[in-house]
């Protein structure tokens, strides 16, 4: 087999996740543009409906699969790692397929249940069967990555982000100019702009088609990794269907907890927001709520989403690693692995999030030109929903490291414990504070959620935190944010054009933040070498 370490699989997946978010933007930026507020609100409903249930049947199975694979390999066992994927193809491909029957099914009550009518449904039921699509590639992709072979997922994803932003705006922009000829074979739908947003979501259902596409063409050229002649050892197929039950089931109910932010949002947004809402042009008094809920949705939670999903990768990244050095013993290379992979994790969020704060405005003015009402909502939002990305970032890392010691069922409850800290913040936030008081108790509740994770996985596996390199990272962040701001505010002085201005500032952020970076980290690595010269003289 060909495996790549931690640092290299972990640069692999953040690349392809880099390209595919890339490709996302591509994709959102231009639906937003051509749904509005509205549209994106039956978007976003359609959204916030699916990825409970996805959540459910997909997010636990691709960590179980890479676990128990990586155990395996680990062990030598490799027709046992093949049979691992056969069974949890065979289990999970059934349950994907009750997850969007059972979607498509009540696409109509769901619908009225989440915005008060049907007009959504169709919406709902476009996306459906990405639950089927989407069990079939988290079990490949989990198999591969517990061979600590991150290629298959980088591709697959980067195949998926292209459909998704080919096929999805193709298909929203035909149904846009079009709609008024094809409402009359959509019974029950009056707004034309639910037609635009179930286009748009028809193409994610073609991408997460596709990347089974790409699983099955690998599939006919590799058909063995891992040397398995003559092996004897294979575990039962009911013993590893009922680990694949234990350790993806606390998984997925935490995504589905985890996704349950999105419903609360959504809720909470359109019920409570009547008093904080703001006169918008052309929107009448019923919309604007919808129209607050799909501009948050579309514009700020859509940049907020950018770096959180590079990070994830560092999660797939790190638990062959883990998982190796604690059925091993090795506490060093544990110890090691863990530090690496939160230091990575701060080194890429807290740049982002300090570049997104101090450049919040004119981001979104840059990205949603063609929706201003919308953009000048989601300034403020989008600015307090920074540090909770931070957090974000470094938790995703956590919950793999966590899994990878057998702690597969605390992510859940840490998780369940943060969901309800962002319930109750909206609900005291939102009346009084609109859009900004959902960012609020969003980051409140990922920074619970990120010191309760550190504090079990220290306590569970009987490490020590240190804080010195996140202190390190903390300061040539701010140094980034410094100088991001400034240059901006020069290059809006002068006159420079709002692309030309963001350019200047991003550029100037960055070189600030790794000169001070390296500097920081050259004079620890100077004083450590001279505590090492000085404890041998002594």
């Amino acid at each position: 087999m060909k495996k790549q370490n931690f640092l290299k699989g972990s640069f692999i997946l953040m690349a392809s996740a880099v390209i595919a978010k890339g490709l996302g933007a591509v994709f959102r930026i231009p639906l937003t543009n051509i749904l509005g507020g509205v549209g994106m609100s039956y978007f976003s409903a359609a959204y916030s409906i699916f990825m409970p249930v996805y959540a459910l049947t997909v997010s636990g199975l691709s960590s179980a699969c890479a676990r128990m694979t990586a155990r395996s390999c680990a062990l030598g066992m490799y027709a046992n790692a093949a049979r691992i994927r056969r069974v949890a193809l065979g289990i999970f491909s059934a349950a994907g397929l009750l997850g969007a029957l059972g979607i498509w099914l009540f696409s109509a009550p769901l619908s009225r249940m989440s915005t008060g009518d049907t007009q959504a449904a169709i919406a709902i039921a476009m996306i459906a069967p990405s639950v089927f699509f989407g069990c079939i590639t988290a079990v490949e992709r989990g198999c591969c990555e517990g061979q600590s072979n991150m290629y298959p997922t980088a591709v697959s994803q980067t195949v998926e982000g292209a459909v998704k932003a080919a096929a999805g705006l193709a298909l929203a922009f035909y149904v846009s100019r079009n709609a008024g000829g094809l409402v009359r074979y959509s019974p029950g739908i009056t707004d034309m702009r639910a037609l635009s947003a179930a286009a748009g979501i028809l193409g994610v259902t073609l991408s997460s088609a596709s990347a089974v596409v790409y699983f099955m063409v690998r599939r006919a050229f590799v058909r063995h990794e891992g040397n398995i002649s003559g092996e004897r050892h294979l575990e039962r197929r009911r013993s590893i269907a009922s680990e694949l039950f234990r350790t993806a089931l606390p998984l997925g109910i935490n995504a589905l907890v985890t996704n349950l932010t999105a419903i609360i949002d959504m809720w909470t947004i359109m019920q409570l927001s009547g008093r904080t809402a703001p006169h918008i042009p052309g929107v009448t008094a019923e919309e604007v709520p919808r129209f607050m809920y799909g501009s948050y949705a579309g514009i700020a939670l859509t940049v907020f989403n950018l770096v959180p999903s590079v990070t994830n990768m560092l999660g797939k990244g790190i638990l062959p690693p883990i998982t190796e050095a604690w059925e091993k013993g090795d506490r060093e290379g544990l110890s090691r692995s863990s530090l690496h992979g939160l230091v990575t994790a701060a080194a890429i969020a807290v740049p982002a999030a300090v570049g997104l704060g101090v450049l919040a405005r004119p981001v979104v003015m840059l990205l949603f030109p063609e929706q201003h009402d919308e953009a000048e909502l989601c300034v403020m939002p989008l600015t307090w929903l920074m540090p909770g990305m931070v957090c974000l970032c470094l938790s995703y890392p956590l919950f793999a490291m966590l899994q990878g010691i057998g702690r597969a069922s605390a992510p859940l409850k840490i998780t369940a414990a943060g969901t309800l800290v962002k319930l109750v913040g909206n609900v005291l936030l939102i009346p009084e504070m609109g859009l900004t008081g959902a960012a609020v108790s969003t980051t409140i509740s990922f920074a619970v959620i990120l010191f309760a994770a550190a504090a079990v996985y220290c306590r569970a596996s009987g490490l020590r935190p240190k804080f010195t390199p996140f202190l390190a990272v903390l300061y040539a962040g701010g140094m980034c944010g410094g100088g991001a701001y400034l240059a901006y505010s020069l290059a809006e002085r002068g006159g420079l054009p709002l692309l030309w201005s963001l350019i200047f500032a991003i550029s100037a952020g960055g070189i600030a933040y790794l000169a001070t970076a390296y500097i920081v980290f050259s004079i620890k690595k100077e004083n450590a070498i001279l505590l090492r010269r000085s404890q041998k003289l002594s």
